[in-house]
């Protein structure tokens, strides 16, 4: 019950986050370039990196607190940030192939993902 409830008010606060970032960045940024989803992104993936790197083999953080943050906090913040992790483990696990086509795959099939969803609202 405490990793739900970790997990739960961690990604109330990211999705938050994401909300209020995107609005203030969308309100300095008029250009047609998605640059609040493109620095999110980014930087949650920096955040995930970082944090997962300085919370287990510099601080020793308490699993509860890594999963409050990383699933959490930063799963709902972005959830770029753990395709990226999940790529940079399989690279550094020496499974190239895999992460080769794990990149490709999610991102064919995220923008047919979309496309189908788009073209399948629109006709409702």
């Amino acid at each position: 019950m405490q990793t739900i409830l970790v997990i739960t008010v961690g990604g109330a606060l990211g999705a938050l986050s994401r909300y209020g970032l995107g609005v203030w960045i969308s309100n300095k940024w008029s250009q047609d370039f998605p640059l609040h989803t493109f620095l999110i992104n980014i930087t949650g993936a920096f955040l995930l990196g970082f944090l997962h790197i300085l919370f287990i083999e510099r601080l020793n953080v308490s699993p509860l607190w890594r999963l409050g943050i990383g699933v959490g906090f930063l799963g709902a913040f972005t959830t770029f940030s753990t395709f990226g992790f999940e790529v940079i483990s399989l690279i550094e696990g020496g499974s190239y192939l895999t992460a080769a086509l794990y990149i490709l795959l999610s991102i064919i099939v995220g923008f047919c993902g979309v496309a189908l969803g788009v073209s399948l609202a629109r006709l409702l």
